[in-house]
């Protein structure tokens, strides 16, 4: 039995010390190299599994203006007598509901709204509600705001309300501040014609634009967004904020594209689109998914401002979606045809940008902002292809460029990561001298693995590289997991490797609503009260909050080769923090020993890491349990310039030492 044991210990002690040895990286920390871009990991923005009305949008109400089609109701569950008119006070929302007496004390009229999956609101806090009415006949009339559950066991439905005297003839803004006795994530909201004695009313009212919102939304702005979901983004420290999209910059048709010029102004007048993604996927079918453009291009821009991020807008080159439309439904290729797409662009530099004695900076300055937003990036396109694209984009950016020589242009390389449309692509944004070429890869992890080295070999005299769309899955798993999260994690080291190149990266999409949702994976999950936040959003916010100022050289023993698993790892220079940061990712099955040597420091001051375990491959957060996966802080023991230490199986680490 001792001998036994001997030899298992001999054993032990041979496995280790060849662990050990397995990985060296040798940091050359007094080299500091190509500058690692302020806008290097950043967010991008798609109206795309209800992330903005029923999302990061803070408004609670449906069809608040009821300009849903071909149901004006939709949302909206009517009772009494209600009709829809068309020529209310909003010439580009003109429908309102007229309410009018059922002639009963116990005959009501009134509207019932269902929000998004229900109406999220908690105990205590305090939510604004607000209507334009007016009493045609001149007869004051009394409306009675209520949230309700209807599916409930308790004796009242209502659990709060209010009352409104509506007492002019002219449309008036009107508002209160309703504060629930309790905590419910499917309420709706009741709005009853009644009188002061609390019998039914006995008039006539018209509403329009009726809105809930948390007072408390993120930096208290008044048509603000959702606090969480906000600060979540704010949390990551993005380097960049793209938006509004993705597909629904080109739209099914052109006429559905985005429009931003929609999307700016009094909120109240804004018009209504149909949502591109409503009927993508029959499977995930909404057809009460429209745009109601509360969250526009203003708030992106000031959001943009207050999480520290460069604003990115992407606009349409004149072209509707490719996929959908092949060669149809684009407008002509010459300058007059694409006239109203480069004025779009122009226009909304005004708008970023422009001196408050210009019409749309004039405008910029209305809605609260007369500073300029200093707008520097602006991609055109979205996910063209071929020479439909290259002859469009190559107009529109030549016409940017003359009257903007200080805007960089973002062109596309297209929806493939690799292929014929992928390589003309980037030839054509070489000869067109595009800023950055946008690339997409939402790919599984077998590609990942094959793509270690993806930007080493690239063109260091072309345009740079934007990320601009990924995510990994795994083939019968498209949904966040952490087995796919720690290639992510792999992937990435090597962007940071090339700085030189890639200049931007963003993870795509950004937002899902659990009860809403057409696509996944995805950064953040959320239903009407709660927050999920993916372990694919925390490689990214501990890449984008550890990005550094430079890339520092490495030589790394044992990288693995393509489509293999193996130790990768990066590292950069933080010259105003004084701090080497080294990341590594572990993605093979079992632990390894790694050495990180700090080659010209004499010693490490103090060093810690931030550990994210991705080892249970099919553990996400959810809604439900929001804390499976997150980091840990932990100190590192070192000697010398050394950091030695045991990583993990499925583990990226993020190593911090001070000089």
């Amino acid at each position: 039995m001792k001998l036994r044991n001997l030899l298992l210990a001999m054993a032990f002690s041979t496995g280790s010390a060849a662990m050990a040895q397995d990985y060296t990286v040798t940091v050359q920390a007094n080299k500091p190299g190509a500058v690692v871009q302020p806008t290097m990991y950043g967010i991008f923005f798609e109206d795309i599994n209800f992330a903005a009305d029923g999302g990061l949008y803070g408004e609670l109400l449906k069809n608040r203006s009821f300009e849903f089609t071909p149901d004006h109701l939709m949302g909206w569950q009517a009772f009494g007598k209600v009709e829809i008119k068309n020529d209310g006070p909003f010439d580009r929302n003109p429908h309102y509901a007229r309410l009018t007496t059922m002639n009963h004390n116990d005959w009501w009229t009134g509207l019932q709204n269902e929000g998004y999956f229900g109406i999220g609101v908690e105990r205590d806090h305090e939510y604004r509600f607000s209507l334009y009415a007016r009493v045609p006949d001149g007869k004051t009339q009394m409306l009675r705001v209520q949230l309700v559950e209807p599916y409930t066991n308790r004796e009242h439905q209502e659990f709060c309300q209010q009352d409104i005297k509506v007492t002019s003839t002219d449309w008036q803004k009107y508002t209160v501040i309703l504060k629930p006795n309790h905590t419910a994530d499917k309420a709706q909201l009741r709005l009853l014609m009644c009188e002061e004695n609390g019998r039914s009313g006995r008039g006539t009212v018209d509403v329009e634009h009726i809105s809930l919102f948390p007072v408390d939304t993120w930096k208290g702005h008044e048509n603000g967004m959702r606090k969480d979901l906000a600060q979540a983004l704010a949390d990551m420290k993005p380097g960049v904020f793209r938006f509004p999209g993705g597909c629904i910059v080109e739209g099914v048709t052109l006429d559905n594209r985005y429009n931003w010029k929609n999307s700016v102004g009094p909120v109240e007048n804004r018009p209504l689109n149909k949502n591109r993604w409503e009927c993508t996927f029959t499977y995930r079918y909404y057809p009460d998914y429209f745009q109601s453009y509360g969250l526009g291009f203003y708030e992106f821009f000031l959001l943009s401002e207050e999480i520290g991020a460069e604003p990115l807008p992407v606009l349409n080159v004149g072209m509707a979606c490719q996929f959908q439309n092949g060669e149809d439904a684009h407008a002509p290729a010459t300058e007059e045809g694409l006239k109203e797409f480069i004025d779009d662009c122009l226009d909304l530099i005004e708008f970023a940008n422009g001196t408050t004695d210009t019409k749309w900076g004039k405008l910029r300055a209305e809605m609260g902002h007369p500073a300029p937003f200093n707008m520097k990036l602006l991609a055109i396109g979205n996910e063209q292809w071929a020479e439909p694209y290259f002859k469009r984009v190559k107009i529109v950016a030549d016409a940017v460029r003359k009257a903007h020589p200080e805007i960089k242009i973002i062109g596309t390389s297209g929806p493939d990561a690799e292929g014929h449309n992928f390589e003309i692509g980037w030839e054509a944004m070489k000869r067109q001298k595009a800023d950055l070429v946008d690339e997409h890869f939402y790919r599984p992890i077998s590609w990942f693995k094959n793509e270690w080295n993806r930007y080493d070999k690239y063109d260091r005299k072309g345009p740079k590289v934007f990320a601009g769309e990924y995510a990994c899955h795994d083939r019968g798993k498209k949904y966040n997991h952490a087995g796919a999260s720690i290639y992510e994690a792999a992937f990435i080291t090597g962007i940071e490797r090339n700085a030189d190149i890639v200049h931007m990266a963003t993870y795509a999409p950004l937002f899902s609503h659990v009860d809403g949702w057409q696509w996944r994976p995805d950064m953040i999950w959320y239903d009407n009260l709660r927050v999920a936040k993916s372990a694919s959003y925390w490689v990214q916010a501990l890449f984008a909050q550890n990005k550094g100022t430079n890339v520092l050289p490495i030589q790394q023993t044992n990288f693995p080769k393509k489509g293999e698993d193996g130790v990768l790892t990066s590292a950069v220079w933080d010259k105003d923090k004084g701090e080497v940061i080294v990341k590594v990712a572990n993605t093979l099955e079992q632990a390894k020993t790694v050495k990180i040597q700090l080659a010209g420091l004499k010693s490490i001051a103090s060093a810690s890491a931030i550990t994210l375990d991705l080892s249970n491959y099919d553990q996400e957060n959810t809604v439900e349990q929001p804390n499976l996966i997150e980091p840990k802080e932990s100190e590192v023991k070192t000697q010398g310039n050394t950091i030695e230490t045991t990583i993990p199986a499925k583990t990226f680490v993020v190593f911090k030492a001070k000089k």
